[in-house]
């Protein structure tokens, strides 16, 4: 079956909730707050459908959000605007199936008219060799090593170059098309977007 990539709906966030904390330690856990403020503030949360039933979910952020995360203030320091993917989970069931990689090139194909780079980490403890593969296959490449404060869970931090955007924003600047593909993939009730095409 078909898989498929939407926004997230409010009533879907307890399912959202119970899908990150079933997904073990390569992801952090969310409590019910934080997760309601991304609901509310982050420019980009979907879920992917795998037959009616929810099988993932990607959270992505504009570099300049105000977001308490050490992995993402490390990118911050570092790179004037990207795309950040704060988290994406798959549901055990669904790994392998082609649902984290319809969740990036969703991912990809919204940011890539915004941004000229998209960042994420993976943490380096336990056999996360798999998931490096997986985003070394999507074209994502280390730029450094942090260590999350407290925890002291190492992760490698990844860019990944999005190749279309400055051809986007030598042709559209801050106008890009109205047209619905184009559009912001959903409207935070709280979210400070970033208006479309601006760099």
């Amino acid at each position: 079956m078909s898989i498929v990539v939407r926004d997230v709906r409010e009533h879907e966030l307890d399912s959202v909730l119970a899908l990150n904390n079933a997904a073990g330690p390569a992801i952090l856990p969310l409590d019910a707050a934080r997760l309601r403020r991304f609901f509310d503030h982050a420019e980009y949360f979907r879920i992917a459908e795998r037959d009616g039933t929810m099988a993932g979910f990607l959270i992505g952020l504009a570099s300049t959000a105000e977001h308490d995360s050490s992995n993402f203030r490390w990118f911050h320091e570092r790179y004037p605007d990207f795309f950040y993917i704060d988290r994406i989970v798959v549901a055990s069931r669904r790994r392998g199936g082609g649902v984290g990689r319809a969740l990036y090139a969703d991912a990809q194909s919204y940011s890539e008219l915004r941004y000229p780079q998209m960042a994420c980490e993976v943490f380096l403890e336990g056999a996360n060799d798999p998931v490096l593969l997986f985003h070394g296959s999507f074209g994502f490449r280390e730029v450094g090593q942090h260590v999350m404060p407290g925890s002291g869970i190492r992760a490698a931090m990844l860019m990944k170059s999005l190749c279309s955007y400055p051809w986007v924003r030598e042709t559209y600047g801050d106008a890009l098309p109205d047209t619905p593909w184009i559009l912001q993939p959903r409207q935070a009730p709280a979210a400070q977007h970033r208006p479309t095409g601006t760099a």
